[in-house]
């Protein structure tokens, strides 16, 4: 199968794209610059460097691919996402476009190549208070708040989910990352005790593995998945069991809690409703629908093996 890897470079699509390759899958993968194409040709993929916001950047390159299946993993979020940095709609302006303007152009191409078959990356994370339990399922909206950050953020997802399903793709909603790659940064900023932990920390967070992300991914391809699907472990937790959890890990002291309202002066409402108001999700659906095996049931093991 020809696959078409839009973001191949990012934290997900560097485990993505070799596992593709490695069961059979003839990828391109996209790069926003010439900097990281020798690093997706090395992972086995035809790099192409494409800017998603450019309608003809994007028509040319899935064009000149033929793709069986587009992948859509663009992000301009960094691998930290539970960072400080978050306060205002800069911190989700490009991301934002990505899936709202870049969603569209990926979208367009594939209806001008006749590509079959998306799927696109989303997030288990903007769940947010609700009547009837915390571990969410796939019918949920997703929902992070009524002020302007969190409106943001999930506006341009609901926006990506709408239009690919619209399209008769697929829409993965990843748990938080970890893994090689994407827990580094986490546990430098614990140890730096630039981590807090904001309100308790009574949000309920559900994390997922890259590598169990990236074959997740694989099945949803390989098997022409449509619909919603929770990719996430088996074990959602509150922040105030994870994050101090992390914090032994890595060896550091245990992080600070501060009261909502600094959180919020500090750290933005983003921050705040994670920390406080998420939920966690249920991975029912993709194990019975897709066939899928974790290979790291629970972030406990997870964060040992990564972190420490």
């Amino acid at each position: 199968m020809r696959v078409f890897v839009a973001g191949g470079s990012g934290v997900l699509g560097q485990v993505l794209v070799p596992v593709l390759v490695a069961r059979g899958h003839e990828v391109t993968a996209t790069t926003t610059g010439s900097r990281k194409l020798d690093l997706l040709r090395g992972l086995g993929a035809e790099a192409v460097v494409m800017d998603g916001l450019d309608a003809s950047s994007v028509h040319d390159a899935v064009a000149a691919a033929r793709p069986d299946v587009i992948v859509h993993q663009m992000t301009a979020l960094g691998v930290a996402h539970a960072g400080t940095n978050m306060r205002s709609e800069r911190y989700f302006r490009d991301t934002k476009r990505l899936r709202t303007e870049g969603t569209d152009h990926l979208l367009a191409a594939a209806e001008a190549a006749r590509v079959p078959h998306v799927v696109a990356q989303s997030n288990a994370g903007g769940n947010g208070p609700r009547e009837g339990g915390w571990k969410t399922p796939e019918k949920d909206a997703l929902d992070l708040g009524s002020t302007t950050a969190p409106l943001i953020a999930m506006e341009s997802l609901r926006h990506t989910e709408k239009a690919v399903l619209a399209a008769g793709g697929a829409v993965l909603r990843y748990g938080w990352f970890y893994g090689p790659g994407a827990s580094d940064d986490q546990a430098e900023m614990v140890r730096k005790r630039k981590f807090p932990m904001i309100g308790g920390g009574t949000g309920v967070w559900s994390w997922i593995h890259l590598e169990d992300a990236a074959n997740a991914t694989v099945l949803a391809v390989e098997k022409k998945a449509r619909g919603v699907y929770n990719i996430v472990d088996d074990e959602p937790a509150k922040v105030g069991e994870w994050l101090p959890y992390l914090a032994e890990c890595a060896g550091a002291k245990r992080p600070v809690n501060l009261p909502a309202w600094l959180g919020r002066l500090l750290a933005g409402q983003v921050a705040v409703s994670m920390m406080t108001s998420c939920l966690g999700s249920n991975n029912a659906k993709a194990k019975a629908e897709l066939g899928w095996e974790l290979a790291h049931p629970s972030w406990r093991q997870g964060f040992k093996d990564v972190v420490a």
